[in-house]
């Protein structure tokens, strides 16, 4: 594996950055409207989903923005990639856009819907959101276990990934949407519904910090590449690191959480979400699509991927600076009685 990092160009290590970014922008921003919806499986109160839709409404849109450029820069710059994931994960894809589209949908007409209809669109906004997360999870196991290919084409049958360890995987993330969700409503919100907040995202951590650690130690023994990664190619220090790295946020957020604070849970659950990734990425360097197809292997020409990355160099500024606008303009506590405001 080393051989094939030495022969990786920078342009196809810099592609790779950009998609991981994209990534990481999606899990965090969309991960966190997710989790809101989600968490509507434990609320009850009419009032109290109003205000936790209007936390998320100014910002869901733009934020899906990610998943489009993280999805358009494999078709342009890993297109063996894409071919071979897009073949084997079909299923799980598709329903994961069909409950984007719900979430989406649900959203935008229950604004307009009655008291009754509402209960029911609210209904559509669990499912979709829920289905939504729980797919990207068993994307993400799917990948992280390994999908066949030879020479480019995947030669596994489409219910390859129906396994124990990817639907683990979409567990997990589910609940981790959840936790992002409940400790976006802790900052968001206040009187009793933060404090539901609170008490569901100490829960949620607990959980998630439980799935991370199944997840992890699963993964070491998925194959003896990634043991040997965590292990031998690091001398032995890289598991111990990210064992205290994962318990130095855990301890952060249940201070936070302890001393009432608003925004210190969402920070470092947030830095849990990106910590997370830069594991499985550190795991699987440099491949591209395990067990086989390395970031070389998998990328196009140079001229292509210099273009695409001139135009994302482009638009990623473009979209983070219109993410943090909307994300200025409607910040500050959203209540029964207003809107977001300054």
């Amino acid at each position: 594996m080393m051989n094939a990092l030495v022969h990786t160009s920078w342009l196809s290590l810099a592609a790779a950055g950009t998609l991981a970014f994209a990534v990481l922008m999606y899990v965090l921003l969309d991960g966190t409207d997710l989790g809101v919806g989600v968490l509507f499986v434990s609320e009850r109160n009419p009032k109290h989903r109003e205000i936790m839709i209007d936390t998320i409404l100014p910002v869901w849109d733009g934020n899906e923005t990610w998943i489009v450029l993280g999805g358009g820069g494999l078709i342009a710059m890993f297109p063996p990639v894409y071919s071979a994931l897009l073949t084997a994960m079909y299923p799980v894809i598709f329903a994961m856009l069909f409950a984007l589209i719900l979430r989406g949908v649900a959203i935008g007409f229950r604004s307009e819907a009655t008291a009754r209809a509402k209960a029911r669109w609210d209904a559509v906004m669990l499912t979709g959101s829920t289905m939504a997360a729980f797919c990207q999870g068993v994307l993400v196991g799917s990948l992280v276990q390994g999908i066949r290919t030879a020479r480019g084409t995947y030669q596994g049958g489409p219910w390859d990934w129906l396994g124990a360890f990817a639907l683990f995987c979409g567990v997990a993330l589910a609940l981790g949407y959840a936790w992002l969700g409940a400790s976006w409503l802790i900052w968001r919100t206040e009187g009793s519904l933060q404090q539901r907040a609170r008490r569901a995202s100490l829960a949620l951590g607990t959980a998630t910090a439980a799935s991370t650690a199944i997840v992890s130690l699963w993964t070491l023994h998925l194959n003896e590449y990634y043991a040997r990664r965590w292990t031998d190619d690091s001398g032995g220090v890289a598991l111990p690191v990210a064992v205290f790295v994962f318990a130095s946020l855990a301890a952060g957020f249940v201070y936070g959480i302890a001393r009432r604070r608003a925004f210190a849970p969402l920070v470092f659950a947030l830095i849990w979400f990106v910590f997370a990734l830069f594991c499985v990425l550190y795991t699987i360097f440099p491949l591209v699509l395990p067990p086989s197809i390395t970031i070389a292997q998998g990328s196009s020409p140079p001229r292509t991927q210099a273009f695409v990355l001139g135009g994302t160099s482009v638009l990623v500024p473009a979209v983070l600076i219109y993410s943090t606008f909307a994300f200025w303009v409607f910040r500050g506590k959203v209540t029964s009685a207003r809107r977001p405001e300054q």
